[in-house]
């Protein structure tokens, strides 16, 4: 990774954690789903409000580290107003982006999440990155139980 890339992931992972964008319960939710990373206790829970098959509000609570909130942040402004099926091809994108490094997927092609990268290089953070990403697979799926990425 780039050194320039680096600052960013830096830049952007800390200004996500230290201010969550969408760090709320979405009132009137229509699917929800808990997440749970028991190697480091990272929680949190997601809220969807559905329109038809579009994302039309979504929101997170709960208390991790700073990857952990910051891709739970990035994801929330990328997932909105997106289909299910969007959200979905995201999601499978993010998930090779942060398990097989950004020379498998386009990092261009997704925009902020780019800055997600930078956790291809710690295989431990990993989980951390990915946790929301599950919770959303999840609540998309209408599963309302607990997700763990163990």
């Amino acid at each position: 990774m780039s050194s320039d890339l680096k600052d960013l992931y830096q830049e952007v992972v800390l200004e996500h954690s230290k201010r969550p964008r969408n760090f709320r319960v979405v009132e009137g939710a229509t699917c929800t789903a808990e997440g749970y990373n028991p190697l480091c206790g990272d929680q949190l829970s997601v809220t969807l409000k559905m329109d038809g098959d579009v994302i039309r509000d979504i929101g997170f609570q709960g208390q991790g580290c700073a990857i952990s909130k910051a891709s739970a942040s990035l994801m929330t402004g990328a997932v909105k107003d997106k289909t299910r099926a969007e959200a979905e091809a995201l999601f499978e994108r993010v998930h090779t982006l942060v398990t097989e490094g950004p020379e498998k997927v386009d990092p261009e092609a997704l925009g902020k999440l780019a800055v997600l990268s930078g956790v291809s290089e710690f295989p431990a953070r990993v989980k951390c990155a990915s946790l929301a990403w599950h919770t959303l697979h999840a609540a998309l799926d209408g599963r309302s139980t607990s997700v763990s990425t163990e």
